[in-house]
């Protein structure tokens, strides 16, 4: 078994930076690719940005490529989420989760999830 905890979110201002970050324990050398997803009030869990363990390739969702990056720390089995020029948009649940195939994907085809921190973004 992985557990994932997430932590770093808060209340930022629009223009404002937050890093979240994903302490992953347990089982966690099978763990190949991490993930951000968010959750709005009322909206559907979407995929933020994925990072494979190993070989620290990257993917993004459009709305925050070039805002937001992922890194990640072998010696801490820790997940790093930068986010740089937040806007009120991106606030949200954001959750942390893990994978055992090497492939990263947008969907919530994922074995393990974090409970989630909040992030709320003012205007």
């Amino acid at each position: 078994q992985v557990q994932l905890v997430e932590s770093g979110g808060g209340l930022v201002q629009a223009g404002g930076s937050l890093r979240l970050s994903c302490a992953a324990s347990g089982r966690t050398s099978g763990n190949v690719v991490m993930a951000w997803f968010r959750q709005a009030p009322g909206k559907e869990r979407e995929f933020v940005g994925g990072i494979r363990w190993t070989a620290s390739s990257t993917l993004y969702t459009d709305s925050v490529r070039g805002r937001f990056s992922i890194s990640r720390d072998n010696a801490k089995n820790t997940v790093y989420l930068q986010m740089n020029s937040l806007k009120p948009e991106d606030t949200a649940v954001y959750y942390c989760a893990a994978r055992r195939i090497p492939l990263i994907v947008t969907t919530l085809n994922y074995d393990y999830w974090g409970q989630g921190t909040q992030v709320t973004v003012s205007s």
